[in-house]
């Protein structure tokens, strides 16, 4: 294809080359498989994880919201609550890649909620695998 442009009175012609646009498939996005990474966390960051923080806030655990795609864990607005839910949340990413983990601090000094959910079968695994904080809020309201 020849293109033609006029510089100064003179006519100038360009070749313009002809690209071919490749279109290659985009990679397959990648997904965690639904298992915990035991190597995501030191053996201590682990140990603390799982024998200290969890129950600490099993322990303060309000409520329970089931929604589409997982759970909603309410806790009430503590410093301390904050702290350990913090460092809980940061951890159970690593361990668990495959959540989606959004920590709600309600306005106010309300409640503190914990939103855990994900793709298809995210919820069926929250729901082995969180036995015990599911145990901590029946007969509680």
């Amino acid at each position: 294809m020849i293109g033609r442009m006029m510089l100064l009175g003179t006519l100038v012609l360009a070749a313009a080359p002809m690209v071919a646009l490749a279109t290659t498939p985009a990679p397959a996005k990648h997904e965690s498989p639904f298992a915990c990474s035991p190597s995501a966390l030191t053996p201590a960051e682990r140990k603390k994880h799982f024998e200290v923080d969890s129950p600490k806030l099993r322990a303060v655990l309000q409520e329970i919201r089931e929604l589409p795609d997982g759970y909603e864990f309410k806790f009430a607005s503590s410093p301390d609550t904050y702290r350990t839910l913090s460092e809980w949340v940061y951890q159970e990413r690593l361990c668990c890649p495959f959540f989606d983990l959004n920590l709600q601090i309600d306005r106010e000094g309300g409640p503190l909620w914990l939103r855990l959910t994900g793709r298809e079968g995210v919820k069926s695994f929250i729901t082995e695998e969180f036995a015990p904080w599911f145990s901590v809020t029946k007969g509680r309201s």
